[in-house]
């Protein structure tokens, strides 16, 4: 299984921190958003492999870090060629890139690079394996502003995702989705001609929309917390809360 990290935004709200310097490089405590997202994953028997994907203006940065940052898995760093937030590619053309750039053909998990977990990606695995679909994560959000703002799902009793929102006016439940997914191989066709029938580009939460629609889906629900370094105010909460 390939872990792709799509790595490419822009992270305007966090100037001038984030102006010259890449968002998931950040430090927290003794090590970076990324690293401390990277060193869970890089211990999952099933991961083979991280394909980092970058825009051109931080692809030095992230070649530095990955040199310095030695894992136990490879990490090939991939640059989109873009250099302006105007320019970017967005989040599902990036994944597309990596899956040309790498010839990946094999499940593979995707993650947001600017998140901070308090609990192992290693159940998730497990649950893709159990459930043998492809599966997102999800979590109850009871504030309905935050649901507004994120993707919503339906499930049945037996988490199969029945539906999926993008930043709903009105929500069909309490399930939010973070940018936390595994594809399987078998859904590597819809996933390749997605762009051929209407999915959405900029937001990772488009292709999940996409593939509910068209193959069968599973959520599951995360066993702790997650920090989105989405601001400065965030930012520091996070510095505070990991600065072990």
């Amino acid at each position: 299984m390939k872990n792709i990290v799509i790595a490419a935004g822009y992270a305007t709200r966090l100037y001038p921190l984030t102006e010259n310097f890449p968002k998931p490089l950040l430090e927290i405590g003794n090590s970076t958003i990324l690293g401390r997202l990277l060193d869970d994953i890089d211990k999952i028997d099933d991961i083979d492999g991280h394909i980092i994907v970058t825009n051109h203006k931080f692809a030095g940065h992230f070649e530095k870090w990955a040199a310095e940052h030695k894992m136990s898995k490879p990490v090939r760093i991939i640059d989109d060629g873009t250099e302006t937030n105007e320019t970017r590619l967005g989040a599902v053309k990036d994944l597309l890139l990596a899956i040309d750039s790498c010839n990946v053909d094999d499940d593979m998990m995707v993650v947001a690079a600017d998140n901070i977990l308090d609990f192992s990606l290693q159940s998730f695995v497990d649950f893709f394996k159990e459930k043998g679909t492809s599966v997102i994560m999800c979590h109850n959000e009871p504030e309905l502003k935050k649901l507004q703002r994120t993707g919503v799902i339906a499930v049945d009793e037996n988490m199969k995702v029945l539906e999926m929102q993008e930043k709903p006016e009105k929500p069909v439940s309490n399930w939010a989705v973070p940018p936390f997914y595994i594809y399987s191989k078998k859904d590597l066709p819809l996933i390749k001609d997605c762009m051929n029938h209407g999915c959405g580009f900029d937001a990772p939460g488009n292709l999940a929309h996409y593939l509910c629609e068209n193959t069968d889906m599973h959520a599951w629900v995360m066993p702790g917390k997650r920090f989105d370094i989405g601001s400065l105010d965030s930012y520091e909460e996070a510095k505070k809360m990991f600065n072990l």
